[in-house]
C-alpha cells in the first residue's frame, strides 16, 4: 500500500496533492506483525518519502516545512541505524542551504535536534549537529558562540578520542579565530587540525579544506608561493571529486589566481587559466573578476582596478580573503602611483595630485600623509598652501657635526643673545597654543614643529662648546 502511493506521489502534478501522499505515508504505523523483510521495505518506504518531502519544501523556498519534516523523521530515527540516522539528518539539514534568510529557523532546528539526541543518548548525532551550529554561527560572525560551543564540543571529544571529528573541530576552530584575525591561535587550531588527520585515514574533501585554510593562513603572511602551493593541490584534488565540489575548487582557483596577482605575475593568469582543468571555469564570472583584476594590475592603471571593483562587486567582496588582500592590493597601486605622479616635482599641489589620481583630494592627503610617516616619501605637507614640498632623501639627514663648517667658534660670544631669541620663540608658540588651538593644530603640521627640534638640539651642542 506504501510503495502504491509512493509512486502515486512521485508522479502527482499537484505539489500539495503530492504533500498530502507523502505526509500520509509518514504517519502510517509500523505494525509489529510485519516480517523482517517488509519492516526493511517499509522504512525504506518511509525513507524515500522524507526526502522527497524535503525536496520538494527545498524546491518552494519552504524552510518551515523542512523544520516540520525533521521533526516528523524522529519517529524514523527511533526504529532505524544510527549511523543512517546521521546521514538522513544531515541531508535533511542540506536542503535548507539554497533558502535565503533561513539562517534562524537552522539554528532553531539545530537546538531541538541536539536536545533530542542528547536526551535519546544519540551521541555521535549530537556532536554532528554540534559541528553543524558552530560552522553556522561562524558563517553569522556570531562567533563569541561559535567559540563557546568548540570548546565545550573539544572537551568531550578529547576524552572519547574521535580523531577523525576532532580533525573537523580544529579547523573550524582555525577559521573561527581568523575570522576575528587572531592568527597565532588560528595556525595552532590547524596545527591540531592536521596532527589528529595524520593518525586517521582523512577524506579527500577533509584534506582539500585542511590545504585551503593553509593556503589562506600562508597568504596573511605574505607568502603567496607557499599560499599558491596549497591552493593548488586543493584545486586539483576538488576537480576530481565531481560536480558537487566544483564551487569549492573554484574557490581554490580564485586564491591560485590571487596569488599569481600579489606575486607581481598578473601575466601568468592567462596561461593558468589554459590548464585543463581550469578550462572549465575560464568563462565563470568569478573568473572573469580575477581576470579582470590582473589587467589592471599589470598596467598598473588604479582606474582600471577600481572599475573592476565595481563591476564585479559581489564576486570581489563576498569572500574575505579576496576583499583583504586586493584592498593591500589597491593600496600599493595607489601608493606606486602618487610616487609616479610627484616625482618630477620640488612643490606640487594636493589637488593636482589627486586630480591625476582620479582620487578625493581628502584620501590622497591622508594617503600622502601616511607616506611620509613611513618614510616612503620624503617632504611635507603645507595644508596653508595646499602643496607637498618634496625634498631629497639626504636632506633628511642632516647630523649636527656638520654645523662645523659653520665657524661655530665664532657663535660663541652670541650664545647668551641666541638663548633669548630660543626662549621669546619658545613663549610665543605657547601663547599661540593657548590662545588659537584650532589654528596651532594646523601649524604643527608645517615645518615648525621639525624646526623647534632642530633648534633645540642646536643649542644644546652650543652649550656644550661653551662650557
Amino acid at each position: 500500500m506504501s510503495s502504491e502511493l509512493l509512486q502515486q506521489a512521485k508522479s502527482a502534478k499537484d505539489v500539495a496533492a503530492a504533500e498530502a501522499l507523502y505526509n500520509q505515508i509518514l504517519a502510517a504505523p509500523v505494525s509489529s506483525n510485519q516480517t523482517e523483510a517488509q519492516l526493511k521495505e517499509g522504512l525504506e518506504i518511509q525513507e524515500e518519502a522524507l526526502l522527497r518531502l524535503g525536496e520538494l519544501y527545498r524546491d518552494q523556498k519552504n524552510a518551515e516545512g523542512i523544520a516540520q519534516v525533521i521533526f516528523k523523521s524522529r519517529a524514523f530515527m527511533s526504529s532505524t541505524a544510527k549511523a543512517k540516522t546521521a546521514k538522513l539528518i544531515r541531508t535533511l539539514l542540506d536542503y535548507f542551504n539554497p533558502i535565503p534568510s533561513s539562517t534562524a529557523i537552522q539554528i532553531s532546528v539545530l537546538k531541538d535536534n541536539i536536545e533530542w539526541a542528547a536526551s535519546e543518548k544519540r551521541i555521535f548525532l549530537k556532536q554532528s549537529l554540534q559541528l553543524r551550529l558552530a560552522s553556522i554561527y561562524l558563517s553569522t560572525q556570531s562567533h563569541k558562540a561559535a567559540l563557546s560551543l568548540i570548546d565545550s564540543l573539544l572537551a568531550e571529544l578529547r576524552r572519547l578520542d574521535d580523531k577523525l571529528v576532532l580533525t573537523e573541530l580544529h579547523l573550524l576552530e582555525s577559521r573561527v579565530y581568523r575570522a576575528i584575525g587572531n592568527f597565532p591561535k588560528s595556525k595552532a587550531s590547524l596545527t591540531s587540525s592536521r596532527t589528529a588527520a595524520n593518525s586517521i585515514y582523512c577524506p579527500p574533501h577533509l584534506q582539500c579544506q585542511l590545504d585551503l585554510q593553509s593556503g589562506i593562513l600562508h597568504a596573511e603572511d605574505k607568502d603567496y608561493t607557499t599560499a599558491y602551493s596549497y591552493f593548488f593541490e586543493a584545486f586539483e584534488n576538488l576537480s576530481n571529486q565531481g560536480a558537487e565540489a566544483e564551487g569549492k575548487a573554484l574557490e581554490a582557483l580564485k586564491y591560485m589566481l590571487l596569488c599569481k596577482i600579489m606575486l607581481n605575475l598578473p601575466e601568468d593568469v592567462t596561461a593558468l587559466l589554459s590548464v585543463k582543468l581550469a578550462t572549465k571555469f575560464s568563462q565563470v564570472k568569478d573568473v572573469e573578476s580575477m581576470r579582470a583584476v590582473a589587467r589592471a594590475h599589470q598596467k598598473r592603471n588604479l582606474a582600471d582596478f577600481e572599475k573592476a571593483l565595481k563591476v564585479y562587486k559581489d564576486e570581489l567582496s563576498s569572500d574575505e580573503t579576496i576583499r583583504s588582500h586586493l584592498a593591500a592590493l589597491y593600496d600599493t597601486l595607489l601608493e606606486q602611483n602618487l610616487l609616479r605622479i610627484v616625482e618630477p616635482y620640488s612643490v606640487v599641489e594636493v589637488e593636482y595630485v589627486a586630480k591625476v589620481v582620479g582620487q578625493e583630494r581628502q584620501a590622497v592627503e591622508l594617503k600622502l600623509s601616511q607616506m611620509i610617516l613611513d618614510k616612503v616619501l620624503h617632504g611635507v605637507l603645507d595644508q596653508g598652501r595646499g602643496c607637498l614640498v618634496l625634498y631629497d632623501e639626504q636632506a633628511e639627514h642632516v647630523s649636527l657635526p656638520s654645523f662645523h663648517l659653520f665657524s661655530i667658534v665664532n657663535l660663541r660670544p652670541h650664545i647668551h643673545s641666541i638663548l633669548y631669541i630660543f626662549r621669546k620663540f619658545d613663549q610665543m608658540s605657547l601663547r599661540c597654543r593657548l590662545r588659537l588651538p584650532a589654528c596651532w593644530s594646523r601649524i604643527r603640521r608645517h615645518s615648525w614643529s621639525p624646526f623647534t627640534s632642530l633648534l633645540h638640539q642646536f643649542i644644546r651642542y652650543l652649550l656644550t662648546l661653551s662650557t
